[in-house]
């Protein structure tokens, strides 16, 4: 595996400047994850060549993807979302993936897009780690609406990890991998039943007392926690984003409440500060540009996904009808159709894989981008929230 210091270079440099581009007064301020696979794009092998995503440097992208994947897991707070959240929720994304289902299996059938299952899971993501420092920063973390849509980006995370598992799995039938896919979730609640039962006073105080020792044990331990998760989810022939998801579900049971907050800090920063950056850049240096501009009919297809992405989180909106006012439901409708992570992982996964058509992946990520940018500030406006704390409230490595 070749290792290429001046590729690294120009990422850490992209990783540098998309946060001070970020802090630029523009009146409202532009996503991290978006200027980052932009400025990956400009630095990629399609438009200046400064750098390219092959050798350690993909490595480190793919480690990126588990990274933010396991932030992910470690951000979702059950007891916030468990009972009539959960449910809503649950049912919310099955209705958005039958939806999601027809509507490409249609698109199929008139030759613009070539692998539907795919662009349709694709479609029912909701990029849950953005919306919470939104969420946070607006004050709406704490209100019903920010319950009911803490889980549904939950199922919008969970729910298209398990497809994707289950698609991309090719070592067995269908029948033994959705065995394997059990045998792999029994295992995670074992983790997790353990994790909960470490969590007495000495080990807390044990714990608590070597985070700030040269050992760092408590960070090792969760990055022990992932890297297992992540070589039993291949070794049974799953997806390795299922593997960094259960971790990060194990690793948020066992440092809930007060004490973990360090933890996470810690997590956070290796995530944010190193690897989550490394993704998103490498993403975009993959990102061909002449394939989404090279004819009208490519380019038309960004407006629909984003289109598509509104109406497919949207729809179950109205299973909501009883909990959320009026005045509520668009706002969650546009941010549970915020999504990028996800998008960007499938189109990935599409293009390497020859599934996808490289318009398709190329309009998809546009599209995720564009609902960044677009869905939660919209959303927040609609709920009074003033523009100036939308565009200068967010933290800068949260913001993924």
């Amino acid at each position: 595996m070749s290792v290429h210091l001046p590729s690294l270079l120009v990422i850490a440099i992209v990783a540098v400047l998309a946060p001070l581009v970020a802090e630029l007064p523009l009146g409202v301020r532009l996503p991290i994850v978006v200027l980052e696979v932009f400025f990956g794009t400009l630095v990629g092998p399609y438009v200046l060549h400064l750098a390219d995503a092959t050798g350690v440097v993909g490595f480190l992208g793919r480690l990126g993807l588990a990274f933010l994947i396991f932030l992910a897991g470690l951000e979702i707070d059950f007891a916030a979302i468990r009972g009539r959240p959960a449910m809503l929720a649950a049912a919310g994304w099955g209705l958005s993936l039958v939806l999601a289902m027809g509507i490409t299996a249609m698109l199929a059938a008139i030759g613009i897009v070539r692998a539907p299952l795919l662009v349709g899971v694709a479609l029912t993501t909701t990029a849950m780690g953005t919306l919470l420092p939104v969420l946070r920063d607006a004050g709406e973390l704490e209100t019903t609406l920010g319950r009911y849509l803490m889980a549904a980006g939950a199922a919008g995370e969970f729910g298209p990890i398990v497809v994707i598992s289950l698609l991309f799995s090719e070592v067995h039938g269908s029948g033994v991998q959705t065995a394997l896919l059990i045998a792999f979730v029994a295992v995670s609640i074992l983790s997790a039943a353990l994790a909960l039962r470490l969590r007495t006073p000495k080990a807390v105080e044990f714990f608590a007392r070597t985070i700030h020792a040269s050992s760092q044990l408590p960070v090792r331990i969760c990055i022990l926690a992932l890297i297992a998760l992540l070589a039993l989810a291949e070794k049974l022939g799953l997806d390795m984003i299922l593997g960094a998801f259960a971790a990060g579900m194990v690793v948020n049971l066992a440092s809930y409440g007060r004490r973990g907050v360090l933890l996470r800090e810690k997590l956070d920063a290796i995530g944010f500060g190193f690897l989550v950056p490394m993704f998103f850049v490498t993403s975009g240096m993959r990102f061909d540009p002449s394939t989404l501009l090279g004819s009208p009919t490519a380019v038309l297809r960004l407006p629909l996904f984003l289109m598509l992405m509104l109406l497919v989180r949207g729809v179950p909106t109205f299973l909501y009808r009883r909990d959320l006012g009026r005045r509520e439901r668009w706002p969650f409708a546009l941010l549970s159709a915020t999504a990028l992570p996800l998008v960007v992982a499938i189109a990935n996964v599409g293009l390497s894989t020859g599934r996808m058509f490289p318009e398709n992946a190329a309009a998809l990520i546009g599209a995720g981008m564009l609902s960044v940018l677009l869905f939660p500030t919209i959303a927040l406006v609609l709920r009074g929230v003033p523009l100036r704390r939308i565009s200068k409230g967010q933290p800068v490595l949260a913001e993924h």
